[in-house]
């Protein structure tokens, strides 16, 4: 048995996916062993060495772990794109089985998804455990990788993805994909299947916009229904097919943290109360800050989270929320929220029971006083709010969500939730 891990073989502008040449590199494998499967491992979001999705991908195979070596090595060397110098692929090879790993890859991979590593945090692992492994330009590749190898031990939670490839002569052209036929897949899919489309943008979120090789990736729960959306999508011929495991749509990019002890770079989930009412800043970004404990923090929702930005600013100084989002530069970007309770009251200057008008300020600790009638209050009083926000958790829409955010709709959420389609 031996479990091949590849990381970064793509590039931002000259396109190429991982995701593929772990497919050209499984096809090749079947030929000479028993492919069991293929992971698609998203780490840390927030690390500034990655392109969008910051994807490691693991192929576990019933073969001669050096004969794997070989094979991925030939795709990895033929297919990476190293003209751009911020490509650095890198290979790791095990040769143990994938739930036989040793405990320090899989705390290895935990940590690739939670935290920020450095090369030499690899090379330290890898050569402990023996492993082959090969690297181009700065080898950082490596670094997930051997993430990729660790995290069917880590991790419990997996969902599927089925990524459609368009022929090679076709890669950065213009994708040929009947819009009506994505929405009209989309929903006999949903609620198995999600994030195929953003019907408030009127956006087909599972066609990318990179000059790689994909044509389209359907997300879900159910296997088949990944497999059964995908084929109801009308448009350009696919060249090849692939189903993936993956921890995307999990959340296991959250950590329990708190307002006064989060860091840069990693992504949490928060506890606190509104302590200024939310701000809509140039460029249409909204921001507020939860409080904890006397210690506060920034919040934002962006504006590409489009009208998930309505639902921060019906929030209310006072509020106590659960916030999930990436630290960067001191601030949360929020990607969900939860309303735990909501303010219902408000205290404001009485009104003379009299003539209905405000009363005026009677001086200093003197209370209120209608001048006209003569009427007077000793302070202010409570009235009720109307709230257009209830309690439960809302999230940033399909066209937004990070791949390893975790949708509404896939439950296990402990309140009532109000998804976004």
């Amino acid at each position: 048995m031996a479990v091949v891990g590849l990381d970064d073989t793509d590039s931002r502008e000259l396109g190429m996916c991982t995701t593929y040449v772990a497919t050209r590199v499984a096809e090749r494998l079947k030929r000479v062993g028993d492919v069991e499967r293929v992971l698609l491992v998203r780490l840390n979001p927030a690390v500034p060495h990655k392109t969008r999705g910051n994807a490691a991908l693991a192929v576990h195979v019933d073969c001669d772990p050096e004969v794997a070596f070989e094979v991925a090595r030939e795709e990895l060397e033929s297919r990476a794109v190293t003209d751009d110098e911020r490509t650095n692929p890198g290979l790791v090879v095990a040769d143990d089985g994938p739930t036989d790993v040793p405990d320090a890859v899989g705390a290895f991979a935990r940590a690739a998804v939670h935290d920020h590593l450095e090369i030499a945090d690899a090379e330290t692992v890898i050569e402990g455990q023996g492993y082959r492994s090969w690297g181009a330009g700065n080898g950082r590749g490596r670094v997930g990788a051997l993430a990729a190898i660790g995290s069917w031990r880590a991790f419990e939670e997996w969902t599927y993805e089925y990524i459609s490839y368009r022929e090679p002569d076709r890669w950065g052209t213009p994708r040929e994909v009947d819009h009506g036929s994505v929405f009209g897949a989309a929903e006999w899919g949903y609620s198995d299947v999600w994030d195929t489309v953003d019907r408030g943008e009127d956006e087909t979120v599972c066609v990318p916009h990179t000059p790689g090789p994909i044509l389209h990736g359907i997300r879900g729960d159910d296997p088949d229904a990944v497999r059964e959306v995908a084929k109801r999508i009308e448009g350009e011929p696919v060249d090849r097919t692939r189903l993936f495991l993956t921890n995307q749509g999990t959340d296991v990019h959250l950590q329990d943290g708190g307002v006064s002890t989060v860091r840069d770079g990693r992504a949490y989930r928060l506890e606190g109360t509104v302590a200024t009412e939310p701000e809509t800043k140039r460029g249409g970004h909204v921001f507020f800050t939860l409080e904890e404990d006397g210690q506060g923090l920034e919040c934002a929702a962006f504006e590409p989270t489009k009208r998930f930005r309505d639902r921060v600013r019906a929030l209310r100084v006072g509020d106590r929320l659960t916030v999930c989002g990436e630290i960067s530069r001191g601030t949360c970007k929020l990607e969900k929220f939860a309303v735990r309770g909501v303010v219902e009251t408000e205290r404001v200057t009485p009104t003379c029971p009299d003539c209905g008008r405000t009363m005026k300020s009677a001086g200093k600790d003197q209370g209120y006083r209608c001048r006209d009638c003569g009427t007077d209050a000793d302070g202010k009083v409570e009235v009720a709010v109307e709230r257009d926000l209830e309690e439960g958790w809302y999230e940033v829409p399909p066209c937004a969500r990070r791949h390893v955010a975790k949708p509404l709709i896939r439950g296990g959420f402990d309140a009532e939730i109000h998804p976004e389609r």
